[in-house]
């Protein structure tokens, strides 16, 4: 009995083992690129562009950061703490912007304050002497992505507030503490840790991003390593690129972990905290509807308006087959993820032990790896295995341009997401009911089909619906290594939207967002239980 469940140990571990491994193989592809000789490239890049791509990320994630931050943590508070008009509906509102994909927002930003736009068109009717502004600087893009990203400090900071529970603010009040003060002296520090998780969730999109500085000609790494391979046609210094890139994510998941600690701040319990009416409170109404709207209402809106127009010429049979193609990747490839994430869920609870976390903790941080970097290590990876099985069998390219690439990098940079649901599914399980249908005779198969599955169901749902939308929206990785003739809705804005056809670039892009908005809805459901 012992050697059959060691042998079990190690079957499970094997498995674990294989799909850690496929996240750390495009890492290692990465860097094993710095024993080519490219410095040639190198001397090129530091002699043009190398200082503007260092500085351009680093001017990014300093601005997104602190503008996400502010957005983030401010409406936090005011929706958790402060009684305002429109607060019920503001409440989930604020989390819309998930819904829309960066580079959709940055696009219908560019148009609308580009210089013949209705901005800067309405500014110099109003005032003859106006002379212009760049609608691509670098201040714009900052904003655009602190709209889109915010998001995801506001929730975690949300409910870090509303956990907190009220005997603390009041017992900071009765030791003679302002509003402010006990704000910024017991609840922010309190909520420290779920602000920080929220702002590395920011950082990482950002320096992910690649739809949205490409539209503002914004030049970052993530735009280089695209030049890189398609216009210098280095696809190792592209690689060498790509771990650089990879470095910056590093470090940021590094500065988290660092400034977080093992904190764990918080009251759980207790009554919660009160929500008290200012004479602010109007005010504070305008600056929350103003995000919402600035971020979600008014480009969707504009969204709509160009789609409208664009309904009789733009929805043809390529878009109906892009559609299609879009729809039939996201579900595929989403059955796929999940199924592996269940898969690494079960193991996890079947040998909870050190090595074996330590394994599910390794397979599922491929979340933050950009899609840019994963393509590129993926590439050079599958473009090594052609080539010998070329010498070995005289196979011409098999790996390379295929739909088993991209179906890799979506399993890499999605496993975290289907993980999440499909665990906290199998928490509620209990063992016993498990073993209560072997007690009654089932087989083990059985079993799980009239037991297991439906109560995990709804987790398994939630997980698909995530996944599958990221995987339709995703761009970098789709962008380079899809198959030929494989354009999605996303490639296809890409394409639109490189030519400055922002009209006929629309209807994807709403077709985008009403499809964003399916897990909004489900997020927003979870989160009326606090």
């Amino acid at each position: 009995m012992r050697v059959t469940a060691d042998r079990r140990v190690d079957r499970y571990l094997i498995i674990a083992g294989v799909l850690a491994l496929a996240v750390l193989l495009p890492v290692s592809v990465l860097l094993s690129a710095w024993r080519g000789d490219e410095s040639e490239t190198w001397r090129h890049l530091v002699d043009t562009v190398l200082w503007r791509l260092l500085g351009h990320t680093a001017l990014l994630v300093i601005g997104v950061g602190l503008g996400a931050l502010l957005l983030g943590v401010s409406l936090a508070w005011l929706v958790a703490t402060q009684d305002f008009p429109g607060r019920r509906v503001l409440d989930w509102a604020l989390l819309l912007p998930l819904a829309m994909p960066a580079y959709v927002l940055a696009f219908v930003v560019v148009q609308g304050l580009d210089y013949s736009g209705p901005v800067q068109s309405a500014l110099r009717q109003w005032w003859p002497g106006f002379s212009g502004f760049s609608a691509r600087h670098p201040f714009w893009v900052i904003v655009t992505l602190s709209l889109v990203f915010y998001p995801y400090v506001y929730m975690l900071a949300r409910l870090a507030f509303l956990t907190q529970g009220r005997a603390v603010m009041e017992q900071a009040r009765l030791l003679g503490r302002g509003p402010w003060a006990a704000f910024a002296q017991v609840a922010l520090p309190m909520a420290r840790p779920a602000i920080a998780a929220g702002l590395a969730l920011a950082l990482m999109e950002t320096l992910a991003d690649f739809g949205a500085v490409s539209v503002f000609n914004f030049d970052t790494f993530t735009t280089a390593i695209y030049k890189s391979w398609y216009g210098l046609f280095k696809l190792a210094a592209a690689a060498q690129l790509a771990s650089l890139l990879l470095l910056f994510v590093l470090l940021a998941l590094w500065l988290e972990r660092r400034g977080r600690g093992r904190a764990r701040y918080g009251e759980r319990g207790g009554r919660p905290m009160a929500a008290a009416r200012s004479r602010w409170a109007w005010l504070m109404t305008g600056y929350a509807g103003l995000v919402v709207t600035l971020a979600f209402l008014l480009p969707a809106g504009r969204l709509l308006y160009w789609a409208l127009d664009e309904v009789a010429r733009g929805l043809d049979a390529r878009f109906v087959s892009m559609a299609l193609r879009t729809l039939t990747l996201g579900i595929s490839a989403g059955v796929l993820v999940v199924g592996l994430a269940s898969v690494l869920a079960w193991l996890q609870r079947l040998r909870p032990h050190r090595l074996m976390r330590v394994l599910v903790r390794t397979a599922t941080m491929g979340y933050a790896l950009p899609g840019s970097v994963l393509a590129v290590g993926i590439v050079i990876g599958f473009a090594a295995i052609d080539r010998q099985l070329g010498h070995w069998f005289g196979w011409k390219q098999l790996l390379v341009g295929s739909l088993g690439a991209l179906f890799l990098a979506y399993v890499i940079r999605f496993m975290a997401v289907a993980f999440g649901p499909v665990e906290s599914a199998l928490e509620r399980v209990r063992p016993a009911l498990l073993e209560a249908a072997r007690t009654l005779g089932a087989p083990p198969l059985d079993a799980a089909r009239r037991v297991l599955l439906p109560m995990v169901a709804p987790g398994l749902v939630t997980a698909l619906l995530l996944v599958g939308i990221d995987i339709m929206k995703e761009m970098p990785a789709t962008l380079l290594l899809r198959p030929f003739g494989w354009d999605t809705l996303a490639v296809r804005i890409y394409e639109l939207t490189a030519e400055g056809e922002w009209q006929r670039a629309a209807l994807p892009s709403l077709a985008l967002v009403a499809v964003g908005l399916l897990p909004v809805y489900l997020l927003v459901r979870r989160l009326r239980h606090f």
